[in-house]
């Protein structure tokens, strides 16, 4: 009985522990009047750092968007900065209530979370070195060389499934993969293009290839833990809102801008 009684405890406590940071309903998130976002803000136009009026804020569409987000919900906006391939997990542990950082909602992710409706979808594209530009203008040109990706999105995956033999080499922050592409450690990167335009429009020494990966990622949604169906809700009648009035298009334009 002594025994049972043991095994009741400790599955007691397993359940205790596979609950923790499973508990950011819609309910408490109004309750503590807050909605913490998660972010990895070196992903322009998506968010970013930017200096405004001498002051370093983050700022990007998905920032925006989580605004909208927060405001119909009747919250205040709390934003965390991280490594992308952390998000999830910081998610899982209650860290962050939901997660924007243009992250695509495959299989994979859609087994530990759930996601809103897609909120925008880009194409992808291939970043070289400027004086690199003729050299690689298709993905058969890439075969066999170091390619740089973001740490945990779906261009690594990219990178390892559509450019043979690649030599992929993942880090977490995409200003980092752009240093290694100029300093000759990666002979190209597989950037989102929107991502990619930007840095190439800051960057002469950099030039975006004319090689297409083939586009069937699926875009952006939002993250959040899985039993919060309430609160998914809520954020895609954000997102309808946003795409009806053209709100979104809008978003991007002035989030392009910024970079510039």
């Amino acid at each position: 009985m002594r025994k049972w009684s043991s095994i009741l405890a400790v599955v007691a406590l397993v359940g205790v522990l596979a609950g923790c940071g499973q508990k950011d309903t819609l309910a408490d998130v109004q309750k503590k009047g807050t909605l913490v976002l998660g972010t990895s803000a070196d992903y322009p136009p998506y968010e970013f750092h930017k200096s405004i009026n001498g002051k370093d804020e983050i700022v990007g569409f998905d920032i925006e968007i989580a605004k909208e987000v927060a405001k119909d919900l009747g919250v205040k906006l709390e934003i965390k900065d991280m490594k992308f391939d952390g998000l999830l997990a910081s998610l899982k542990s209650g860290n962050v209530d939901i997660v924007m950082a243009g992250m695509t909602p495959d299989e994979e992710r859609k087994k530990s979370v759930d996601f809103t409706k897609i909120y925008y979808t880009a194409e992808q594209g291939i970043v070289v070195r400027a004086e690199d530009a003729d050299k690689f203008k298709t993905m058969e040109d890439l075969k066999g060389l170091k390619i740089g990706a973001q740490k945990g999105a779906v261009q690594e995956k990219i990178a390892t499934e559509q450019i043979p033999n690649a030599q992929v080499k993942p880090l977490g922050k995409i200003s980092d993969l752009m240093l290694e592409l100029k300093n000759k450690k990666v002979d190209a990167l597989v950037v989102e293009l929107p991502v990619a335009n930007s840095y190439v429009a800051k960057n002469k020494d950099l030039a975006l290839s004319p090689a297409k990966p083939k586009d069937d990622v699926g875009g952006s949604a939002i993250a959040a833990n899985k039993g919060n169906a309430e609160l998914i809700d809520k954020m895609n009648a954000t997102i309808d809102r946003l795409e009806k009035d053209k709100t979104i298009d809008k978003l991007v334009t002035e989030a392009i801008e910024l970079v510039e």
